[in-house]
């Protein structure tokens, strides 16, 4: 399943069959993309979401709450840019990974045993692909995703307890990396990984919001580039070797 555009999320449609739990995160997601932080508040997610005056505090009765259900429906959506059948081993399981006890179960990013039993294909060429599809997709559809998850990341550097509320909610991303990257034959699955999502991460940020934010990379050309990186990567040649 393919997530929504976050600019016309379920907040936008309260008729769309959404529990409330979404739409007030939803609601939240469009507020920080629009107005930023100042502009989150339990009122005004209250009016976005066409919920009754109070209900977001009924919900969510402290900052804190309402920040824990932005990030909580942030790791939802994100988890639904890539549909199950656009992952590596897909076919092969349908379990949920838990995010280390933040309380966001979220559809499994990479079926773990079928990339380490190698099978439907989930090699290098099948990772490239992923993370090639996964960029573009957010770059072209999922710009809001990003610009909420900047707010959020943000946000979290000045609040030791959503930091942690964060970085668990997010460790559904890092395990099933780490395991494709063993898969593909990298000695060092845990530094290589975090050195595919630092490139990544900061091609999203230059072409989402900083200086390259006109131009978005084909899906040709981030093939190329996040090719490069894997092979230098499993081979330990540099580039042009």
């Amino acid at each position: 399943m393919t997530a929504s555009n976050p600019a016309t999320t379920p907040a936008s449609d309260p008729e769309a069959g959404s529990s409330r739990a979404e739409r007030i995160g939803d609601a939240a997601l469009d507020l920080l993309v629009e107005r930023g932080m100042r502009g989150l508040t339990h009122r005004a997610v209250d009016e976005r979401a066409g919920l009754p005056q109070g209900s977001t505090s009924n919900h969510a009765r402290t900052r804190q709450a309402l920040l824990e259900t932005a990030v909580r429906r942030q790791v939802e959506l994100e988890a639904r840019v890539l549909t199950p059948a656009e992952l590596p081993g897909a076919g092969r399981g349908e379990g949920m990974e838990r995010g280390g006890g933040s309380g966001v179960d979220t559809p499994a990013l990479v079926d773990t045993d079928a990339l380490v039993d190698g099978g439907s294909g989930a090699g290098p060429d099948a990772l490239v692909d992923m993370l090639a599809l996964a960029v573009h997709r957010y770059l072209t559809d999922h710009r809001a995703l990003l610009v909420s998850r900047y707010e959020l990341a943000l946000e979290a550097t000045r609040r030791p307890e959503l930091r942690s509320f964060f970085d668990a909610a997010g460790s559904v991303f890092r395990g099933p990396l780490i395991a494709a990257m063993a898969a593909a034959g990298s000695p060092e699955p845990e530094r290589h990984a975090l050195s595919l999502v630092a490139w990544c991460e900061g091609l999203l940020f230059s072409c989402a919001v900083g200086s390259f934010h006109a131009s978005v990379p084909s899906r040709a050309e981030l093939r190329t580039g996040i090719g490069e990186l894997l092979r230098g990567m499993l081979t330990g040649r540099p580039l042009g070797e």
